[in-house]
């Protein structure tokens, strides 16, 4: 017994050494000053979001949520290999009264947080509301996503899931329908809550199947982190990888194929119809069709064209009379004028 006593004392020490802790370079500050924040015991390489929270105490923690820190004055650092982070915080005035804390809490992965008390000086002090119950619920089981995308998600509609968790009361008090918080965050980005409540009540001791609804806007794609928190404190985290909605990009493409041959097609018409018409404003008439021509049949009466006698041709600086060779040229007898012939005697008329 006393082995076994002794091997369970380092595991237990070992254990308390990897909860996550914060610790404060001073336990009071003015708002405009600042403070070192340091931690050990977190997750290596993890993004952690650090504020100034009123209306805390660490045992209770942040009783409003984020509503109730300096959201705009928050710091966000990164883990390193051991765990371990430094960082300055400037000390800024939550919007409800202190008791305050800077509150450490991781921004992706697995849910972690841890706080630590500070007092702000000049800020308001006011007692913590009292507790509604003293039931406490946390989850009992593994966090899973049921449903399935159906065709109108694949062209656009918003992908919707349902959030199944197992959640026990480890509280005395009996929780009457507890009101959750679903936050949906794409990548490194902060979560937009959404209220969910779940009717019915748990006991002490009790356990419950809870199922709350969860939908993205719409034409999401991508890792999304679905988160479940109950007053201000985180339940589970669960991933989900959505896909891409391929029917839209099919319609842009079919888009981009249509409207540019209807364009095409509507200006060759305005084309046609704004081409001028032939000179005379008529028409163009259609070709007739080409006539089959036979050939004509020989006369038996024709005479062949060698005997047909060509026609005299006229030189255009004679006339008709005066033609050489023709009848109609000769105006006197022809005679001749051989030296050899004998003188013929004429006879002369009286004078």
């Amino acid at each position: 017994m006393a082995l076994l006593v002794g091997l369970a004392g380092p595991v237990e020490q070992g254990a308390a050494v990897q909860r996550p802790a914060v610790r404060l370079s001073a336990a009071q500050s003015g708002v405009g000053g600042s403070v070192t924040v340091s931690g050990t015991g977190w997750r290596p390489r993890t993004l952690l979001m650090m504020l100034v929270c009123g209306r805390a105490t660490p045992a209770q923690g942040v009783v409003g949520g984020t509503n109730s820190c300096a959201n705009g004055d928050g710091r966000a650092v990164t883990t390193g290999a051991d765990g371990t982070f430094r960082r300055r915080l400037p000390v800024a005035e939550p919007p409800v009264p202190c008791p305050c804390v800077v509150h450490v809490a991781t921004v992706t992965g697995a849910g972690a947080e841890a706080d630590a008390v500070l007092q702000v000086a000049g800020h308001p002090v006011a007692p913590l509301p009292a507790e509604r119950s003293a039931g406490r619920l946390a989850v009992l089981s593994d966090t899973r996503l049921t449903g399935s995308s159906g065709l109108l998600t694949w062209f656009g509609a918003p992908p919707s899931r349902t959030l199944v968790v197992t959640v026990g009361n480890t509280g005395t008090s009996p929780i009457e329908n507890p009101v959750f918080q679903v936050g949906t965050a794409h990548g490194v980005f902060a979560p937009e809550w959404d209220e969910r409540q779940w009717h019915g009540t748990l006991a002490p001791g009790k356990k419950a199947q809870v199922e709350l609804p969860v939908e993205l806007p719409a034409g999401a794609h991508g890792d999304y982190t679905v988160t479940l928190r109950h007053r201000g404190r985180v339940l589970a985290e669960q991933p989900w990888g959505v896909g891409r909605p391929w029917g839209v990009t099919l319609f842009w493409i079919l888009l981009c194929l249509v409207v540019p041959a209807a364009l095409f097609r509507i200006g060759m018409a305005v084309v046609d119809h704004l081409r001028p018409h032939r000179p005379g404003g008529t028409p163009r008439a259609p070709r007739p069709a080409p006539r089959l021509r036979l050939p004509l049949p020989r006369s038996r009466t024709a005479r062949p064209l060698a005997a047909r006698a060509a026609p005299t041709p006229t030189l255009p600086w004679f006339t008709p009379d005066s033609a050489p060779g023709g009848p109609a040229g000769r105006s006197s007898a022809p005679h001749d004028h051989s030296p050899t012939s004998p003188t013929t005697p004429t006879t002369k008329g009286p004078t």
